[in-house]
């Protein structure tokens, strides 16, 4: 009945959908296994994609051909850059997104792709012989063979869903959960373990009183996450802002008694960075009130996402805590909020490939890894997907290194120091974020796709070149024109900045503190008449990278020396117990990870400066 498939992938969330285009855009056979067409690539919880250290992964998604970012641009309806009051290293994308378009948009891409075919019903366990996977059973015993497997399950496996002390099987509202495979990977020798996440209740928002909360609108003038000419964002739909209070907390503490994670039900853990209101009242029992954002499904629904209400109390409780917050007053509920506990298995389980260690060609990708968010798991499926390719091609693994991308600190962490809690990624966990900047995904990873042999790349590639071009002639011209302080002075006055007394280069300006090219350009019509000549992110790129130039060097330095440890190979099947210098923990860190290099051994907790230095000298460095 089947075919054997180059790469099956075994669910169809942002992880699964991501991970199928990665494998068919490199010229394998996929299919693509969901307990449920209409649900591929559903927005779970939040209406929204990006953020901080997110909006840089859509990007870097983007750069590498995935399709993420494209989805968001067509079915986005509010653009925000974060964190414009910071440096540009933080400055990161996100965008409310209609619900029900996203996940039709992802749909009709995955349909349109000739390499993807389709399966709608659950995978109950694997094919493994010899230590291989090669294919997939299905809930009615269909055996569908293939060359490796990516699961995706997300919240799935064996998912528990909590309401105050009711508790049902299911992977998300309204679908069941996933069972066979955690007992079989078990029957294997992986090790699992328990998570749980939350969503809040949904509202319906002709109830609401908007007048009594702030106001959140977008960016006038709005961004986007795709480097491809997608289409720009025409009407946005704002946001609101509104706080619990006292009696919001005091409604919610008398069912404390009945919830589910504090009296022991839930033992699952949870995410530190997204905790549920109950958690944040209990844990913060010094403030008064906590923030609430308060965003639209879509634009044809009257469905509203409380964000930063997320509950697992009872339903009555929930309901009678929220009509006590601003705005709430009468609020009419369509569903309360959950915890859903699933199972995870420790990512020290997996090679930096996201490749299993105990059965070869079979990948982890998404919350199996113990990851939390869809920008976490879209880049995890689509960097799974490629290696699945290229596994089936006998080529070498792709990996995005720490210097190259926030994608490849996230796979870096996971795989070298595992993760106890729900993994988020933050533009803190990268040591190099000047380097990572949202501006310049394409620039640092498209050329990487082109290589690897990416379908489609050709007009990626050549947009990426013009930009090159561009951003030195941007810098010729700064370094050649001169202004006088007749024409700027008026506008360093103006940010408090000491004024020309000569004639100097526009480039010596832009080193001041508070200005930038589009500043300097308001004020000078001939910088305004050259740089109407290209796009607004170029410009504003190559700004960056003059202001920063000494930074950027000095961290492009720093990353070139790490990256002389990542050449530095190690044996995959070394025992670290025959190196008696090295410590106890990391002759035991180091036989459980298996790293491929001294730099990813460096990375390893527990691994100290010296037994780096014992391992250098072993292999004759």
């Amino acid at each position: 009945m089947f075919p054997e498939y180059d790469v099956i992938v075994v669910g169809a969330g942002h992880a699964g959908s991501e991970a199928a285009v990665a494998a068919a855009n490199m010229g394998c056979k996929v299919l693509l296994a969901t307990m449920n067409m209409q649900t591929i690539a559903q927005m779970s919880c939040n209406p929204a994609m990006g953020g901080v250290a997110k909006g840089q992964i859509v990007r870097e998604i983007d750069a590498l051909g995935g399709y993420s970012g494209i989805v968001t641009d067509h079915t986005m309806i509010q653009f925000r850059m974060l964190n414009k009051s910071k440096g540009p290293a933080m400055w990161s994308p996100r965008a409310q997104s209609d619900r029900m378009l996203f996940a039709r948009k992802w749909r009709n891409l995955l349909e349109e792709h000739p390499n993807i075919d389709f399966w709608q019903e659950m995978v109950k366990g694997l094919i493994v012989k010899d230590g291989r996977c090669c294919g997939v059973v299905t809930g009615i015993g269909l055996e569908i063979p293939a060359k490796s497997v990516v699961l995706t399950n997300g919240t799935f496996l064996n998912g528990l869903i909590h309401i105050g002390e009711k508790q049902f099987g299911g992977g998300r509202a309204g679908e069941r959960a996933a069972t066979g495979i955690t007992e079989q990977l078990l029957e294997l020798g992986f090790e699992a373990g328990r998570m749980k996440t939350g969503t809040p209740p949904r509202v319906d928002g002709r109830s609401l009183d908007w007048e009594a909360m702030e106001l959140q609108a977008g960016d006038e003038e709005p961004s986007k996450f795709s480097y491809t000419d997608t289409p720009a964002l025409q009407e946005q739909i704002p946001c609101h802002i509104t706080y619990t209070n006292t009696k919001v907390h005091d409604t919610l503490k008398e069912g404390f008694d009945r919830s589910p994670m504090f009296n022991g039900r839930i033992r699952g853990l949870g995410p530190r960075y997204c905790p549920s209101i109950e958690d944040k009242i209990d844990r913060f029992a010094d403030r008064d009130r906590h923030q609430l954002f308060v965003e639209p499904e879509g634009r044809d629904t009257c469905e509203i996402y409380v964000n930063g209400f997320s509950s697992s109390l009872p339903e009555d409780v929930q309901y009678k805590a929220m009509r006590k917050i601003p705005g709430f007053e009468n609020a009419k509920m369509f569903r309360p909020g959950y915890a859903i506990e699933y199972d995870f298995f420790p990512p020290t389980q997996l090679d930096i490939s996201l490749e299993t260690k105990l059965v070869d060609n079979l990948f982890f990708a998404g919350q199996i890894n113990g990851t939390t968010g869809y920008e976490e798991a879209a880049s995890q499926g689509y960097i799974a997907g490629l290696n699945a390719a290229l596994k089936v091609n006998e080529k070498e693994p792709f990996i995005v290194k720490r210097s190259e991308g926030y994608i490849g600190v996230l796979i870096d962490d996971l795989v070298n120091k595992g993760t106890k809690e729900p993994y988020r990624m933050f533009t803190s966990r990268a040591e190099y974020r000047i380097l990572l900047r949202q501006d310049n995904a394409d620039l640092r990873l498209t050329p990487l796709a082109q290589t690897l042999g990416v379908q489609n790349m050709d007009e990626r590639m050549q947009r990426v070149e013009d930009k090159k071009v561009a951003t030195k002639e941007i810098r010729r011209f700064l370094e050649k024109t001169s202004i006088s302080p007749d024409d700027i002075n008026p506008f360093l006055e103006s940010i408090q900045s000491s004024p020309l007394s000569q004639k100097v280069k526009l480039i010596s300006v832009l080193g001041r503190p508070g200005v930038d090219i589009p500043a300097m350009a308001a004020h000078y019509e001939p910088l305004k008449l050259e740089m109407e000549k290209y796009d607004t992110e170029t410009v504003g790129m190559a700004g960056t990278d003059i202001k920063y130039e000494g930074y950027i060097v000095k961290e492009q330095e720093l990353a070139n020396k790490m990256l002389r440890l990542e050449g530095v190979s190690l044996q995959k099947d070394q025992d670290y117990n025959q190196l008696k210098a090295l410590s106890a923990e990391a002759r035991e860190k180091l036989n459980e990870i298996k790293p491929r290099t001294i730099g990813q051994a460096s990375r390893i907790s527990g691994v100290s400066p010296s037994d780096v230095s014992i391992l250098l000298v072993h292999v004759g460095r």
